[in-house]
């Protein structure tokens, strides 16, 4: 029997091609964001991105093999002593790290950059994953909730103080792995809700905010039972609500830094400054948008060969893509994601192990933020965060971080007939 289930396991090569398929069309874009015709350059070129890229892709393989060709227990085993580890990176960093475009978050040996906060997302996935595996837990005890917190929080907070909050910004898609695996939902969806509140209030004035708020708290009271608890409970939620609306201009002006403010502006209104702040999103828009339904062809972009769009082969990758490529090839690169973080959660459905299925939601959780708000930012629906697009965006650590994340489910995947159910 046991033989049997060893010739059962099977490496899951639909996410091997979706990833490769990922890495060369990125790798392809990223020469097209850097392409200038007057100079002949050659993709292969070291001087050149492109060139750079095609090395960490080469390594990144060598990864791939390393991760592999180690025991599936390994990644049970010590999933805390990963974590731990790329905490004291964290704390590392923070001393020694080099500051670049106002993060100190990273490690520079002369010409080799290492950004520890990309190897942070694997490294909580496997914590989560070896915490959550203990079938005895029960996520609606606090003291389970806050450990939770903990194994999430640190790490982000210890970004947050590198000055890096796009990066500390993606701990928040663990929400959809702890959904699955049936944390409470109240805490969640006080967050969404607060999330919600934030938004709306740089968007509506705080005074129809508030007064919107009143109405629909007194309405709730007139239409519900009179009862005195239920009605403090309904006034105690309507001073919370208005507390977090009172308190959007004192994070704004008083906790965000002059670039964050900047990126709020530039979301709600980007045309008030174009030249200035909104820059970045307007040229992206341009860029997407001329493009049109079938793009002008690879090396063909104008807003590229231009350099209107500032950090084209990393944030704004994805303007290559519409420039170039247009409608359709934006739909492909969007499906091909998407065909991806189905695969992962068809993966993470079929393990035999919680600590398997836990890992799976996280890597999809990751994936998917980073796919969201990247996209997002370059269309004028998020803010601009500066987070990469997995796979696609130009950067070592980066696409590492990607591949460890990804084939190490790969490789759990491949042994899910041996993995123990817990």
């Amino acid at each position: 029997m046991r033989n049997q289930e060893i010739k059962g396991n099977k490496i899951d090569w639909v996410t091997i091609v979706l990833y490769g398929v990922l890495v060369i069309s990125g790798w392809l874009n990223i020469f097209a964001a850097v392409y200038d015709e007057s100079l002949n350059q050659n993709i292969f070129d070291l001087s050149l991105n492109s060139g750079k890229q095609l090395l960490w892709i080469a390594t990144s393989l060598i990864l791939v093999v390393i991760i592999m060709a180690i025991d599936y227990k390994f990644y049970d085993s010590f999933g805390y002593v990963i974590y731990g580890t790329v905490i004291l990176m964290l704390i590392f960093v923070l001393l020694f790290g080099r500051e670049v475009a106002g993060s100190k978050s990273w490690f520079e040996i002369g010409s080799f950059r290492l950004q520890p906060a990309e190897f942070a997302k694997f490294a909580v996935a496997l914590a989560m994953a070896k915490y959550l595996s203990d079938s005895s837990l029960k996520l609606t005890k606090l003291p389970v909730q806050m450990v939770i917190g903990g194994i999430i929080g640190l790490p982000a907070a210890l970004i947050i103080l590198q000055g890096d909050t796009g990066s500390a910004m993606v701990f928040a898609g663990f929400v959809v792995m702890l959904y699955r695996e049936g944390f409470p939902s109240p805490p969640i969806l006080i967050g969404l809700a607060a999330g919600a509140i934030f938004t709306l209030t740089l968007l509506v004035p705080q005074l129809y905010l508030i007064i919107a708020i009143i109405v629909i708290g007194i309405l709730i009271i007139a239409f519900s039972k009179k009862h005195p608890k239920k009605i403090a409970i309904i006034v105690v939620g309507m001073l919370l609500v208005i507390g977090v609306v009172k308190s959007v201009d004192f994070i704004i002006t008083d906790v965000f830094k002059p670039h964050q403010q900047n990126r709020i502006k530039a979301l709600i209104n980007p045309e008030a400054d174009p030249l200035g702040y909104g820059w970045n999103v307007t040229q992206s828009k341009i860029a997407i948008g001329s493009g049109g339904f079938a793009g002008k062809g690879f090396l063909e972009g104008t807003q590229t060969k231009f350099d209107f769009v500032p950090e084209q082969s990393t944030d704004f990758i994805f303007c290559t893509i519409g420039e170039e490529h247009g409608w359709i090839g934006s739909l492909v690169i969007i499906t091909i994601f998407i065909a991806l973080l189905y695969r992962i959660i068809y993966i993470a459905e079929r393990q035999k192990s919680r600590f398997s299925r836990v890992y799976g939601y996280s890597v999809a959780s990751i994936i998917f933020f980073h796919f969201l708000v990247n996209i997002g930012m370059t269309i004028g629906l998020f803010p601009v965060v500066g987070i990469p697009l997995p796979f696609y965006s130009y950067g070592g650590s980066s696409l590492y971080a990607f591949t460890i994340l990804l084939f190490i489910l790969v490789k759990l995947d491949a042994h899910r007939m041996q993995m123990l159910t817990r």
